[in-house]
């Protein structure tokens, strides 16, 4: 089997297959399950392969220090953890979501921030588990993820190369998938370095590479997928105007339909490299081309002239011209 290729439920991504999609929900639905089951919608609806959210354990992913810190939100003026348990699903909003996504035949996962949210989301059957480039430096976390036996999904954002080389350790290279990310909401275009996506390639051979991306348009992300990125990962939303942090750097769903139907119409183009005559081009060839040149190719059923039928004087010396 191929080392590159990974499986995610009933899809395998890497080289030489179809890119997969997420759709970054996130906490965008605002804690209101109603809008989970709309952007999984539109994800469906896009055609992409799965939607992916954040789970937390708030009393231990919110520092004790900001627990009663106000703020403004939707909802009213409330303290910081209250606000942490707002926007976070519980099992019955989960149980929902799950049998959502199986009606409209899209997969879910999620990063956990803490490890009783990876025993929680261990309670289904996810393709994947994600780690949020946060928690790229959370050893615990890695190794518990590790023990699942799942594609585990590591973003690189806000990480240097050691750091990202220790995650890999602790992860182990055989079961991972690395993203290539940069960690601003939004991110600037010159700060995206999408050569990256190369650089990766290179320097961990077995492992699949992948982009989530945090900028506005989409330009850059097909980008990314022309690169040879095998997984695409973009927050979405239904409205950027909504309230949240991350809804400004997240695609509508009208965005998301043109960013899925491009990537598919960039990986049916990117071919497999091996450069040839097709078929549809014998007719211009017999129309357009008045010389055949040092070496033609043997058409069989086109009666396109041979090399030899050719008879270019010196053709003995000459070396094969590929087509």
């Amino acid at each position: 089997m191929n080392p590159r290729l990974r499986t995610l439920g009933s899809k395998t991504a890497g080289p030489g297959r179809p890119v997969y999609v997420t759709g970054e929900i996130g906490i965008n639905h605002n804690g209101d399950l109603d809008n989970a089951f709309a952007l999984i919608d539109a994800a469906a609806d896009a055609g992409c392969d799965a939607v992916k959210f954040q789970k937390r354990t708030p009393e231990i992913c919110t520092p004790r220090d900001q627990w009663d810190i106000e703020r403004d939100t939707p909802w009213g003026r409330m303290t910081y953890i209250d606000y942490r348990h707002r926007v976070e699903f519980g099992e019955d909003e989960y149980r929902a979501i799950d049998a959502h996504c199986r009606e409209r035949g899209i997969d879910w996962f999620a990063s956990p921030w803490d490890t009783e949210a990876v025993a929680f989301l261990e309670k289904f059957d996810v393709p994947a588990h994600k780690v949020a480039s946060a928690s790229l430096t959370d050893d615990e976390l890695l190794r518990e993820l590790r023990a699942t036996g799942r594609t585990v999904i590591l973003s690189t954002g806000m990480s240097t190369p050691k750091q990202i080389r220790h995650a890999v350790e602790v992860l182990g290279s055989e079961n991972i998938l690395l993203c290539h990310a940069t960690s601003t909401y939004p991110a600037k275009a010159e700060e995206l370095n999408l050569r990256v996506i190369n650089t990766l390639m290179q320097e961990y051979p077995n492992v699949p590479i992948g982009y989530s991306g945090h900028e506005t348009g989409l330009q850059t992300t097909l980008a990314a997928v022309a690169l040879g990125a095998a997984f695409v990962e973009r927050h979405i939303t239904l409205d950027r105007a909504m309230w949240g942090s991350d809804q400004a750097a997240s695609v509508e769903p009208g965005g998301l339909q043109r960013m899925v139907r491009d990537i598919r119409t960039i990986e049916a183009a990117l071919g497999d490299g091996v450069k040839k005559v097709y078929d549809s081009e014998l007719a211009p060839m017999k129309k357009l081309r008045r010389v055949p040149g040092v070496v033609a190719e043997a058409q069989s059923e086109s009666g396109a002239q041979s090399g030899a039928e050719s008879g270019a004087e010196g053709s003995e010396r000459a070396e094969p011209v590929a087509v």
